[in-house]
């Protein structure tokens, strides 16, 4: 944790770290996933020297948002993650289908 931080953001940081591992997430990447968002908070806040335009003007918390910018991007999944959750699901024909295929066939 930065330097300055209280106990709440230490709460808040294990808390998002060990969410995350749970989920699967590397340790490495639960860390920094827990470190960003504990910053963006202070940012926030009030609780940080400097903080970015959009960690002060974002109308959505971290917290709030919930990692909706970081897993579909503005075009969705990407073709390899669709594939990915096809295999997942055995769909047949997966192999020969383009990224609306895959879509389309996982019923999205």
């Amino acid at each position: 944790m930065p330097r300055g931080s209280n106990a709440k953001r230490e709460r808040q940081y294990e808390h998002i770290k060990e969410s995350a591992e749970k989920r699967g997430t590397s340790e490495g990447r639960a860390k920094e996933i827990a470190a960003r968002t504990v910053n963006k908070e202070r940012a926030r806040s009030g609780e940080s020297k400097s903080a970015s335009k959009t960690s002060t003007k974002d109308p959505k918390s971290a917290s709030q948002r919930g990692g909706e910018r970081s897993h579909s991007g503005s075009q969705g999944p990407t073709k390899d993650q669709l594939y990915a959750e096809a295999k997942k699901r055995n769909i047949d024909g997966r192999s020969s289908m383009n990224k609306k295929e895959l879509a389309k066939a996982l019923g999205r």
